[in-house]
């Protein structure tokens, strides 16, 4: 089927919160189908605080604005975990140009006595901001409780039980990602894009409100299909720890942000990326396991710290 007849589907998240049963079990076939069909929804999110979502973006643009000295002292060099990582430094699986951006990441904040604690630390936080941490981590929490609810949809679907994806994502290694692609005018590297052909790492992505268009999938048929959206829905994509549980029943879709038309054009998006912890076990759901799983059982921090690697986040 032609790209020009294809559309990414709608949701509105009310009708599984709030809808009758006919209205829910409506929206968990359409967000299932929509993910084995495309591998992304655009979803209309229900009691979601968009202000907060600006102000996250204001936040950025004003970081990504300091001089390249000030937001150096930030690229703690923990593989992209937390923090500031610098233009030119990030990849697409087996894709040796780099992508033209820079990013940050926030984590989970635990406890010092959590288990976990070693393995995340402390979010970092620039002090040249002012309340950096408290907004960027509200925002932080919104998008996490709006993937539990997308998580429980999903579990009826592949009949599993209701608290499946939230034992697998307590205390999980999610990241909070806000992206600067700058102006086309400060490269000249022939062959690279803002973001290359990859797929996601985790669960699901959650990619709230970006500021500029360039967002494509790898349709089925081959072809390359815009991912349209307003400021005000998310951007909701299947990645390969799901791919994988799921035995590619769901796949993690190829997606990419191509370069702008206009060259001085800057494009910033803030992706939240649903990440499992990291002792939890990717394993074959059985309603997909079909004539048999095509992986083998691995934890979620081993696979994270493989995709680490082939991305240049980590030697």
């Amino acid at each position: 089927m032609s790209s020009e007849v294809r559309k990414v589907p709608e949701l509105n998240l009310i009708d599984y919160l709030e809808g009758t049963e006919l209205e829910k079990q409506r929206f968990v076939d359409n967000f299932y189908n929509g993910l084995v069909d495309y591998g992304f929804i655009v979803l209309n999110p229900h009691d979601f605080d968009f202000d907060l979502v600006d102000t996250n973006y204001q936040i950025f643009k004003d970081f990504f604005a300091l001089p390249t000295a000030v937001k150096q002292k930030y690229n703690i060099h923990d593989g992209g975990r937390r923090g500031y990582v610098p233009m030119l430094q990030e990849h697409a699986k087996n894709n040796d140009k780099p992508d033209l951006k820079e990013f940050w990441h926030v984590g989970r904040n635990v406890a010092k006595d959590h288990p976990l604690y070693a393995e995340y630390g402390d979010n970092v936080v620039p002090e040249e901001i002012a309340n950096f941490h408290q907004n960027t981590y509200a925002l932080y929490e919104q998008l996490d409780r709006t993937a539990l609810a997308m998580f429980r949809s999903l579990a009826t679907a592949l009949d599993v039980p209701q608290d499946y994806f939230a034992q697998m994502t307590e205390n999980g290694n999610s990241i909070l990602r806000a992206i600067h692609y700058p102006p086309m005018t400060e490269f000249a590297l022939p062959g690279s894009l803002r973001a290359a052909a990859h797929e996601d790492i985790n669960l699901i992505t959650l990619l709230v409100g970006a500021t500029e268009s360039g967002l494509e999938l790898l349709d089925r048929d081959g072809k390359w299909l815009a991912v349209d959206s307003t400021p005000r829905q998310i951007v909701v994509d299947s990645g390969d720890m799901l791919s994988r549980i799921c035995n590619e029943v769901i796949p993690a879709t190829t997606h990419r942000v191509v370069n702008p038309i206009n060259d001085t054009s800057a494009r910033y998006s803030m992706p939240f990326f649903c990440h499992p912890h990291s002792n939890a076990m990717l394993s074959c759901i059985p309603s997909c396991k079909g004539n048999g799983a095509k992986y083998e059982d691995i934890t979620a921090g081993d696979f994270l710290n493989q995709r680490l690697k082939e991305i240049g986040l980590t030697k």
